[in-house]
C-alpha cells in the first residue's frame, strides 16, 4: 500500500502520516526526511545544507526524485510532502489535506511560538513563493486538486477521526 499525503503548512500532514504509520504499521518518509538524508550525505548540518540549497532547483528536484524512487521500491510506504502525489506514480491513495487559513495560522503560530499576525504574513509569503517555484521548476499548479483521490478538511475532524476516514477509504479501494 502506497499512500501520499500532501497539504499546505498547518494542515496536519505530518500528524496524519505519523498516526497512519503507527496504525497501519507502514513506514513513512517526508520531504524533510529526504532533505536531512541529503545533508548527511554532503557532511553538512541541516542549516548548512539549507543555505546550500537556496536558489538551487536541483535540490528540490532530487528530493522529489528520491521520494518517488523510495515509493517505487517499497511495498508499503506513506510519502508525506506537498508535491508527493505528483511524483509517486504508484500510489494507491493520494490525499490532500485542507484547513481554513485562520486555523492554519493559529496552528503554526502555536507550534513556532509566534504571533498569529506574523504567522499569517509568513504563510502568505511562503505560499506565493512555493506556488511560483512549483510552476517554474515542475510546471505544477499546486491549486489543481484533480490528482487527489481524497481531500479532507482537517478542521472538521480530530486526527484520530481523519485516520479512520483514511483507513475506511483504504478498505474500499
Amino acid at each position: 500500500m502506497i499512500i501520499t499525503i500532501g497539504g499546505l503548512a498547518g494542515t496536519g500532514t505530518t500528524t496524519l502520516a505519523e498516526l497512519l504509520s503507527e496504525k497501519l504499521d507502514i513506514p513513512y518518509i517526508s520531504a524533510g526526511f529526504v532533505f536531512r538524508e541529503m545533508a548527511a550525505e554532503k557532511g553538512m548540518s541541516v542549516l548548512e545544507f539549507s543555505e546550500f540549497a537556496e536558489g538551487n532547483d536541483d535540490i528540490d528536484k532530487e528530493i522529489d526524485r528520491r521520494q518517488a524512487e523510495k515509493a517505487k521500491s517499497a511495498d508499503n510506504l506513506i510519502v508525506e510532502g506537498r508535491l508527493s502525489a505528483f511524483f509517486v506514480d504508484n500510489a494507491d491513495l493520494k490525499l490532500w489535506l485542507i484547513t481554513p487559513f485562520d486555523v492554519r495560522s493559529k496552528r503554526i503560530a502555536d507550534r513556532e511560538e509566534k504571533s498569529v499576525d506574523v504567522a499569517k504574513e509568513e504563510i502568505i509569503t511562503r505560499e506565493k513563493s512555493e506556488a511560483l517555484r512549483y510552476k517554474e521548476i515542475h510546471n505544477i499548479d499546486i491549486s489543481n486538486m484533480d490528482i487527489y483521490d481524497l481531500i479532507i478538511n482537517t478542521d472538521s475532524f480530530n486526527p484520530e477521526s481523519i485516520s479512520e476516514i483514511v483507513t475506511t477509504t483504504l478498505k474500499v479501494i
